[in-house]
């Protein structure tokens, strides 16, 4: 039986022998590799914590102790050391396991997180809850050192500096976040990193003095005054600084030297900082060689590397990046602005033939929103390429920063609507619902591949602030490729029939083209409606279908609650007496679990068989 085979559930690490530590760790990344490479996932995130992970159990006890990811796509190994192994195969799919943690899923995931910087401050409060309670449980944050490029990090940190009982935040440091780190916290923990001096001289002296007559005393006293010979070689002292105490770098990957660390660590009546250095990727070669490629995968072929499915059709962000590319050439006031995803959002062709103007701000969607304001104000066309779930992030800067001055920012907002298999945490499903009542933001939806590219010309042409909200995937190119030309808040007419009126928001047209085609075949002709602009509504357009229609039927992969539907209830309420019918295709205001897309649209009754479905069962057909 294998050492994995003998845990199956918390604590039951610590029935392995030290002298296996390390045999256990290679089977964890065989595993990884085997069962990622079939369900898809976070790869080179996973196989560059498993030590770390497996000496983090060594110490705590579960469920009693709390460890709290940030981010959290690094917590497979945490999954398999808490009994969660004869699951994998579900890994990130319907109905399976979450690739973040979980509350609902194991009692030893103490915090559900998706996105990054959040993991100290979640476990600052932890420790205030298990002071008021009298507690003792043991807390332990762990973050990558691109959490650190995030403001609200820093916040936490601030007030982890006032702490009078134990809290542990292990920094992993493996200079990347998805891409490489950026700014000047990568720099400092650069510094870190390479400079042994200190570390060197620091054992090397006490293992010479504890031999000598008296030495242990000055040893005693020395560590007293470590401040000093800490300031004296390291390039500055911003934990310690900040009222943390700083321990590290210590190689990521050997258990012993680690639970050494976390072991004093867990001793402080005070928050310490335990700096770790390991290798995204460890152990696959193609993920060490890539590690921003392995990040995250889709199914592999493990011995080639090499993607066991490739997309032939154009992705809806390989669309935007070319237009985005064709514009930047013949005008050099576009800029184009991501937080730490270049490649992700379709940066990274931009970023290679204009460099000067293209800014990674890293995990900062804050800094990054309001950044792209001030090159704005200076009489530049920024675009801030992010995906929607990031964008959350952002609320306040959009609507003080951009907004309120009326600045012409392009926000290129990926991944909107059921993204899949990412989870609760990434869906990009509330975004119509927190940008459309923002005033002076004009938000569109393209149909298909065709309009994207239009929606960008004419956001880069447009005197104040425009989103583009665009979901995952291959993008579509039918509905013809008949170019109507944009106007200002108008909808376009794709077919005018009948008294049953279908209007659909972006990724929703394929498939009311396809309810209007079952309509008919049923016997009631529909017109169709491409909204193309949420903000502003087409108030004339809804006035002239109210005269004609008894039925409005509205289309869109967006929660119901403050979504279009809602904005087109609303406004036929004011604009007319007549009894119209109105049908509100949307998403329930709920948040939305893993899967693959298809399959979350037959579950949330978003594919056409449901909508159809639905529709003639409420019409009576």
């Amino acid at each position: 039986m294998s050492l994995l085979d003998s845990i199956n559930q918390a604590n039951d690490i610590k029935k392995i022998r030290p002298q296996d530590y390390s045999k256990l760790a290679e089977e964890i990344r065989a595993f990884l590799v085997a069962n990622v490479s079939r369900t898809g996932g976070h790869l080179a995130s996973n196989l560059g914590v498993v030590e770390l992970t497996m000496a983090l159990h060594l110490l705590l006890n579960f469920p009693q102790d709390k460890l709290v990811w940030d981010v959290g796509h690094q917590s497979y190994t945490h999954k398999l050391l808490t009994g969660r192994k004869d699951r994998f195969n579900s890994l990130r799919q319907t109905d399976g396991i979450s690739g973040f943690p979980s509350r609902s899923e194991n009692i030893c995931d103490s915090f559900d997180t998706g996105h990054s910087s959040t993991s100290i401050s979640a476990a600052l409060g932890l420790v205030k809850a298990r002071e008021l309670s009298g507690g003792s449980e043991k807390i332990v944050a762990v973050l990558g050192d691109g959490a650190l490029t995030g403001g609200m990090a820093y916040e936490a940190l601030n007030n982890a500096g006032r702490l009078k009982s134990n809290l542990i935040i292990v920094l992993n440091d493996n200079n990347m976040s998805i891409s490489e780190n950026v700014g000047g916290m990568a720099n400092y923990l650069a510094k870190l990193r390479t400079n042994s001096n200190y570390t060197d001289f620091k054992e090397n002296l006490e293992n010479r003095l504890t031999r000598v007559p008296g030495g242990k005393s000055v040893v005693n006293r020395l560590k007293r005054s470590k401040d000093a010979i800490k300031y004296f070689m390291l390039p500055s002292m911003f934990f310690e600084d900040m009222g943390l105490t700083y321990i590290g770098p210590i190689d990521g990957h050997n258990i012993g030297r680690m639970m050494d660390a976390l072991r004093t660590a867990s001793r402080a009546r005070k928050a310490v900082v335990v700096h770790v250095i390991t290798k995204k990727g460890k152990g696959y070669s193609f993920a060490e060689k890539y590690p921003s490629r392995f990040h995250g995968v889709d199914p592999f072929d493990i011995k080639s590397g090499k993607p066991i499915k490739t997309g032939k059709v154009k992705s809806y962000t390989g669309v935007f990046s070319d237009a985005l590319v064709r514009n930047a050439a013949s005008n050099d006031k576009i800029v184009a602005v991501t937080a730490a995803m270049p490649y992700g959002t379709g940066l990274q062709e931009f970023k290679r033939r204009f460099p000067e103007r293209f800014f990674d701000v890293g995990i900062a969607e804050e800094h990054a929103v309001t950044f792209a304001a001030g090159l704005a104000m200076g009489g530049f066309k920024p675009v801030v390429a992010v995906y929607s779930t990031f964008l959350q992030r952002a609320y306040d800067q959009i609507i003080h920063d951009v907004c309120i001055n009326n600045l012409p920012v392009v926000f290129a907002i990926d991944h909107a609507g059921i993204s899949g298999r990412d989870g609760k945490t990434h869906q990009g499903i509330f975004d119509l619902s927190f940008l459309s009542h923002i005033p002076n933001l004009t938000v569109m939806a393209p149909k298909n591949a065709y309009e994207l590219e239009d929606m960008l010309d004419f956001a880069l042409s447009h005197n104040g602030p425009v989103a583009i909200r665009y979901p995952k995937g291959e993008a579509y190119y039918g509905l013809s490729n008949v170019r109507t030309p944009i106007e200002y808040g108008k909808s376009e007419v794709i077919s005018l029939s009948g008294s049953i009126a279908v209007l659909a928001v972006g990724s929703m047209v394929k498939a009311a083209e396809k309810l209007a085609e079952g309509l008919t075949a049923a016997g009631r002709k529909a017109s169709l409606i491409n909204v193309r602009f949420i903000s502003p509504l087409d108030t004339g357009l809804l006035q002239e279908l109210a005269k004609k229609h008894d039925v409005f039927i509205t289309m869109e992969e967006n929660v119901r609650n403050g979504g279009f539907g809602q904005k087109v209830s609303d406004c036929l309420s004011s604009i007319t007496r007549r009894k119209i019918k109105h049908i509100n295709i949307s998403l329930p205001d709920a948040f939305v679990e893993h899967g693959s897309v298809n399959e979350l649209y037959e579950r949330l009754g978003l594919d056409s068989d449901s909508i159809l479905k639905r529709v003639l069962k409420e019409l009576k057909m």
